[in-house]
């Protein structure tokens, strides 16, 4: 199974349901939950961890400038 600390047991069952969905609607492939979760875990262990640390990257690039901007509004109040 895939990595808890990337998505939840929960999360994982309803993406499947999605991918099965979107499997059959547009590829016209049929898989059942296992095959569907399976692939997902083999996604998920595959690129799970780059996604997640571009996200990290994401989130420290924003942070960044939010704090940079808040610095400026402080130098805007010293006297």
């Amino acid at each position: 199974m895939a990595s808890p600390s990337l998505l939840n047991q929960q999360q994982i069952q309803a993406l499947a349901v999605d991918v099965q969905s979107y499997l059959r609607d547009y590829l016209e492939v049929e898989l059942g939950q296992f095959d569907v979760q399976f692939l997902l875990d083999f996604i998920i262990d595959k690129s799970g961890r780059e996604i997640y640390n571009q996200a990290l990257n994401d989130a420290q690039t924003a942070l960044a400038g939010r704090l940079e901007s808040l610095q400026a509004a402080i130098w805007d109040l010293e006297k």
